[in-house]
């Protein structure tokens, strides 16, 4: 029997509560709602970093395919369709994706991995005047796009990834809850990513 047929069979009035409130922020997070995906992310992190991790068996590329689920999760939210399955099927399925995704990736690049040469001179390691340019113009576009965060996404995101402190470290000086600050520095990451796309776009656009 579908899903449909089960939750006709007596799906509980909690299991069927929850998904009647996700499918309303999906609702929401499709007009552009960022406290609907804050949300949901808090409600449903913990299964999706689950999964992630006993397919990778890696923390940091669990952490990168949980952002990369809700990344997706926010820019597909209109495309929901409940007629082919539940809201945390759809859910699982992306996930399991993503985590093939970087499986492949990481396969990919094992593969190419060659020895370094035993007793050749390496190549100077120290950038270049032109690369010193880039890197300098990458800092100031990154710099920008933090600039159009809101400040309770930039600050957190300041602290932990320029001046290296823990999420634990930020929470405290921030004096705010660790899942506020792991919530708000995760989606000020993915409008970050967004913005860096949008800025990457509009160069290739011009230069073309």
């Amino acid at each position: 029997m579908g899903e449909s047929g089960t939750a006709a069979g007596g799906v509980s009035p909690e299991r069927s509560n929850r998904e009647a409130e996700w499918k309303g922020y999906l609702e929401r997070m499709s007009t552009g709602d960022e406290r609907a995906l804050a949300a949901f992310y808090d409600e449903t992190s913990t299964l999706v970093y689950g999964l992630a991790l006993r397919m990778l068996g890696s923390v940091e590329d669990s952490e990168e395919v949980t952002l990369d689920v809700y990344n997706q999760v926010w820019r597909k939210a209109g495309t929901f369709n409940p007629g082919r399955g539940s809201l945390l099927s759809w859910l699982i399925t992306i996930t399991r994706s993503r985590a093939l995704d970087r499986i492949r990736a990481r396969t990919s690049r094992q593969r190419n991995l060659e020895p370094l040469p035993a007793q050749e001179d390496l190549p100077d390691r120290a950038p270049t005047p032109e690369q010193e340019t880039a890197l300098s113009q990458e800092r100031r576009i990154v710099q920008a796009a933090l600039g159009q965060l809101p400040a309770e996404q930039r600050r957190p995101i300041e602290l932990a990834f320029f001046e290296g402190l823990s999420h634990s470290e930020v929470a405290e000086a921030l004096r705010q809850p660790l899942g506020t600050v792991k919530t708000r520095i995760r989606l000020g990451m993915m409008k970050l990513r967004d913005l860096l796309d949008l800025r990457a776009g509009a160069s290739e656009g011009f230069n073309a």
